[in-house]
């Protein structure tokens, strides 16, 4: 079982590479120390993959979100809104699991041997909670409200959080720039002390910038119990053996948690459900109410 569960995720961590080259695949951009800034720029990507990335083809969602937000200029920001409106009702955080380049990053940063990896702990689901914190205030209002004298906000995500942008973008463009070098203050220190401790994190956590930071994935989880894509629990064929439960790195019981805010939709629960209990489905099929934990 463990070898099959391997072997299904390590061709999940082959679509995510696949898709994480198709989005960055402006290569040209590494080589010259250049972002991309051609048609498909105005175009966003699922995942969050950084607009300054020299690869990036496409932009980031929450980046495009917070560029216009703070302006008169609405247009892109109903694009951006919509387009994620879409995809979250559609297949919910499928996206996180699957499409995201930085949450790619986290799962093999995990595989790291480490004496002792943290699973689940005392305040574990609260401090989930602070990701939508961060999408109202830093990708919300702090761009709407505080502006410059002409009215546009800045990205205060991008720029005082994001790890996925420093690692991206911040450092390829510093090393082949000059320039840049020579402009670099306690700022970029700053975000690289937040992306340190996020490598050193999702060493020890599985995939902590998602559940605790990631806006975007905060975005997508108010989706997740509505979303098309969804799965399925067959109470008569589940077992109880607890084997989906174990398989779940975002520590959640697929049994009693299917389609829960907090599901990347890894598929790790449906690989190794021995009695094929759990399924994967486009339509909504009439559901029965959902099992309830035994109180021990």
């Amino acid at each position: 079982m463990d070898k099959k569960r391997n072997t299904n995720e390590w061709r999940r961590h082959k679509i995510q590479a696949l898709w994480a080259l198709l989005t960055n695949s402006y290569l040209a951009g590494f080589v010259q120390g250049k972002i991309y800034k051609g048609p498909l720029k105005k175009l966003c990507v699922p995942g969050l993959n950084c607009y300054s990335c020299p690869g990036a083809v496409a932009s980031c969602p929450i980046g495009a979100m917070q560029a216009v937000i703070g302006s008169w200029n609405f247009k892109f920001a109903f694009y951006v809104a919509g387009f994620l409106m879409f995809l979250g009702a559609l297949v919910g955080r499928f996206a996180c699991g699957w499409l995201c380049p930085f949450g790619l990053i986290q799962d093999l940063l995990h595989k790291i041997p480490f004496p002792k990896k943290i699973g689940k702990f005392k305040g574990d689901m609260l401090l989930r909670k602070l990701k939508y914190v961060i999408l109202i205030v830093f990708v919300f209002l702090l761009p709407l409200c505080l502006v410059d004298v002409l009215g546009q906000g800045a990205p205060y995500f991008c720029k005082w959080i994001c790890p996925a942008g420093t690692l991206e973008g911040g450092i390829p463009l510093v090393l082949q720039n000059e320039s840049m070098q020579s402009a670099l203050g306690w700022l970029y220190v700053w975000k690289h002390v937040i992306l340190f401790i996020t490598v050193l994190l999702a060493i020890m956590i599985y995939r902590p910038f998602c559940k605790y930071i990631c806006p975007l994935g905060a975005v997508y989880s108010v989706f997740n119990p509505i979303s098309v894509f969804r799965y399925q629990v067959d109470e008569e064929k589940c077992t109880g053996c607890g084997a989906c439960s174990k398989a779940c790195k975002m520590q959640l019981h697929p049994v009693y948690q299917a389609n829960h805010a907090e599901c990347i939709h890894c598929g790790q629960c449906v690989n190794v459900c021995a009695a094929n209990a759990i399924q994967c489905t486009l339509a909504r099929k009439q559901e029965q109410p959902q099992k309830q934990p035994i109180q021990k």
